[in-house]
């Protein structure tokens, strides 16, 4: 069994780390993903109260963290009060002409109040075998005090806990952020039962009930208008601000938003197979696949801080015997370096910006699967585009039908057609049943076979029917359907597909990129080549069956060069193959199968293909930041580092190189939630 919980207090991401490792251990445990970003611990065990299991376990690692089955609210306030409290009583002892034994205790009882929280932590922390950035500030301002720098050692100690409580609002801030992107669930729906409209949970809705949507309210479940007409926003779902025009006949989807009128809506899927439950799935398990930046941090900052501490140790002993330092002053210098070397910034920057990245692409309708993912898109060289559906809306309509056997009406040849096609999932038999508009009957089909990419075959009564492209039925190059029976020639219908207003632009846009575009199709030479070359794609293979198409991308893949990827952008179940296999999947999430989109790594919610450059983007922006918190934290501990060898500085430049590196890395990653920072 699965169990998900959310943990209250989790502030670390080494933290986070020390439980997932400690979880994965555990005999009871198969798999364990603690989600620092989320605040939230998923296990698989068979145990049948792994709760108090699992919480057990938190505690022994993490004694300050609080798991919880139900969502805990963070009380920030408190420790705001409490770093008030202790700063107000530190600055009157420092600066009022008070006696000395009065500014003593004034100062010693403020630095009880700041450190509280952290000693016990660390303390609880020590006696579990585990050292963090706790016990050396927790050592850095005691030995400060023995030293007798009374305003120092306090004054460290002020600002980390001032640090940790910005640290934790940023945070908070960011999972806010995402939390409001994923509030589009409705809990409850109302349910039309003959005359009365019952509230139920939406979850015990089921497919054919049908749901009554009022202004203001979500819809809670896909399905189908069958009374009414609304304006629908879809922000939540495609990241487009447009609002969408709803009347009987038109399809909904979950998680929009009714902007007016009364709809009454047929459910075409349950909760769990909807979409808002596929989305807030996405979503919600995107930051649990790690990127190497993340795992290489994650994995050495134990050891990093254990480092530290030896190093100070070793230059607290050892440099009064090979120098004129006194034990005081290398003492001194040794606290200065531990709290310099405070591995804070790094830890909790590089998570957050991907957390953040993860969350503007989802703002932008654009589901990434993985902060893996997300890495890796900026690294995209070769785009790969299937046609219909993709490049093409893959709304086909009947345009034209030209009848070559007078013996059969328009209304014979579609009910021929459609009879082949009901069987099919190709865009273009929908449109062939579409444009016949009656219910089809299959009971007299014997011997259907549909060949992928080329057309149908099947007998009826006495009749072999064929239905496909020209090569398939041995006529002359065009891009239309036709109807043969008993290897005569009955009907042509001439199918209409237009062209996505976006295909041409993005096209352009990758180009200018220096990306390069390919179009893979099971369309014939003349439909394919007029297509690409309207977009702007010269890389053209058509007639490809499924496994052409999954051949020719392993061999684009096998000749790519180092670090560059392949992506393929599909939408169709014949596409489920080559997504998986190419380096960046990328689906369109409203036309797009279940299948589909279960073997890509991102997902566009509005089928807008512009978004692909959004999420290249949006990759390379959260690369940059990353890059820059890195740089930057480094650069300024190093320099305060080497300052602090030299002499040069004081704790004021090491909390500086700690706590205030720590807070603006934050607030630099925290751009990436700005929709105008693209």
């Amino acid at each position: 069994m699965k169990y998900k919980y959310n943990i209250k207090n989790l502030d670390c991401a080494n933290c986070a780390k020390k439980i997932e490792e400690k979880l994965n251990k555990d005999k009871n445990i198969k798999n364990a993903i603690v989600n620092f970003s989320a605040s939230t611990v998923s296990v698989e065990t068979d145990l049948e109260k792994s709760f108090e299991y699992v919480k057990q376990i938190v505690s022994e690692v993490e004694p300050d963290a609080i798991l919880s089955e139900e969502k805990v609210k963070e009380d920030n306030y408190k420790i705001f009060y409490q770093i008030l409290v202790g700063g107000i009583l530190g600055l009157i002892g420092c600066i009022t002409k008070l006696p000395y034994h009065l500014n003593l205790i004034l100062i010693i009882i403020s630095y009880i109040v700041l450190v509280y929280n952290t000693f016990i932590t660390a303390i609880k922390q020590l006696s579990k075998k585990i050292i963090n950035e706790n016990l050396l500030i927790v050592i850095s301002t005691i030995g400060a005090f023995v030293l007798g720098e009374l305003h120092e050692g306090l004054m460290v100690i002020f600002l980390y806990e001032l640090g940790k409580s910005l640290e934790k609002l940023a945070v908070n801030r960011s999972r806010k952020s995402i939390s409001e992107l994923m509030n589009i669930k409705e809990e409850n729906s109302n349910l039309k039962e003959e005359d009365t409209i019952k509230v139920v949970p939406t979850e015990t809705i089921k497919v054919g009930d049908i749901i009554v949507v009022k202004e203001g309210e979500k819809v809670p479940l896909d399905g189908i208008i069958i009374e009414g007409n609304a304006m629908l926003d879809t922000s939540a779902l495609t990241g487009e601000s447009e609002l969408l025009n709803a009347t009987i006949g038109s399809e909904v989807l979950s998680g929009s938003i009714n902007k007016s009128g009364l709809i009454e809506v047929k459910v075409t899927s349950i909760y769990k197979n909807s979409t808002v439950s596929r989305i807030l799935s996405l979503v919600e398990t995107a930051t649990e696949r790690k990127t190497k930046t993340e795992t290489v941090v994650s994995k050495y900052a134990p050891i990093y801080t254990l480092s530290v501490l030896i190093v100070a140790i070793l230059v607290g002993a050892l440099l009064p015997l090979i120098t004129n330092l006194t034990y005081t002053e290398s003492i001194y210098k040794a606290l200065t370096i531990i709290v310099v070397s405070c591995p804070c910034a790094v830890a909790i920057s590089v998570p957050l910006a991907y957390f953040s990245g993860i969350g503007a692409s989802s703002k932008e309708g654009i589901l990434i699967k993985g902060s893996n993912y997300l890495d890796s898109i900026k690294n995209i060289k070769k785009v790969v585009f299937d046609k219909t559906g993709t490049i093409t809306t893959g709304q086909f309509c009947v345009s034209k039908i030209n009848i070559y056997d007078k013996k059969y009406t328009k209304d014979k040849v579609l009910e021929l057609c459609a009879k082949g096609e009901s069987l099919s999932n190709h865009p273009i038999a929908a449109s062939i049943i579409k444009e016949y508009g009656k219910e089809v009957s299959t009971e007299d089909i014997k011997e259907h076979r549909e060949y992928q990419g080329k057309g149908i075959t099947y007998k009826y009564k006495d009749q072999n029917i064929k239905i496909g492209n020209s090569k398939f039925c041995n006529q002359k190059e065009t891009k239309n359907i036709y109807l043969m029976i008993n290897d005569n020639l009955v009907a042509e219908l001439e199918i209409k597909d237009e062209i996505k207003e976006s295909a041409k632009e993005t096209i352009k846009v990758l180009k200018d990129m220096n990306i390069e575009t390919y179009m893979f199709t099971g369309d014939n030479k003349e439909k394919a080549l007029e297509i690409a070359k309207k977009v702007g794609i010269k890389n053209v293979f058509y007639e490809m069956l499924p496994n052409e198409k999954y051949l020719k991308l392993e061999e684009l893949i096998n000749t790519k060069k180092e670090k560059e990827l392949v992506s393929f952008v599909g939408d169709g179940i014949n596409d489920a193959p080559v997504l998986a296999l190419s380096d960046i999947g990328i689906s369109m999430g409203s036309l797009g199968s279940d299948s589909t989109i279960e073997a890509s790594d991102v997902v566009i919610m509005n089928d807008n293909l512009s978004k692909i450059i959004t999420a290249i983007k949006i990759s390379q922006k959260t690369n940059k930041i990353i890059k820059e918190n890195l740089i930057f934290a480094i650069t300024i501990k190093l320099l305060v580092l080497i300052l602090t060898i030299l002499g040069l500085s004081t704790m004021w430049e090491a909390v500086f190189a700690d706590v205030g590196v720590t807070v603006l890395c934050i607030l630099n990653t925290l751009r990436l939630l700005k929709n105008n920072q693209l």
